[in-house]
């Protein structure tokens, strides 16, 4: 999945746009509830190293929210990190463009817009 088919599905599932509330970042995307303002997604483009991955190249990942006690197992899988930017408590990076397929991020996705209702 990449940074576009992952603002049309948030778009079409959730009825949500992109948010870009940083001028001197103009990729980051947060993706909030309408009622709450609670964000439950974050997209950016980071250099790789920042989540562990060899080389130079900018990356696009996926910041969301999950339950504490699923952060651990999570992070086993290819292609999840610990959180770049929130809490690595409660938050993962996923990479886009990377080995899960759209299946199970429209699972975590889900999860983490549950979670921040």
């Amino acid at each position: 999945m990449n940074r576009q088919q992952f603002i049309e599905y948030v778009h079409k599932k959730y009825k949500t746009n992109p948010d870009y509330p940083w001028a001197k970042l103009p990729d980051y995307a947060v993706f909030r509830h309408s009622d709450n303002e609670k964000w439950y997604a974050l997209v950016m483009d980071i250099p790789s190293e920042k989540i562990g991955i060899v080389g130079a190249a900018r990356v696009d990942v996926l910041e969301l929210k999950v339950a504490p006690e699923s952060v651990g197992s999570l992070r086993k899988k290819e292609g999840i990190y610990p959180a770049y930017h929130m809490n690595k408590e409660h938050w993962i990076t996923v990479l886009l463009n990377g080995p899960l397929d759209a299946k199970e991020i429209h699972c975590l996705v889900q999860e983490s817009f549950e979670l921040t209702r």
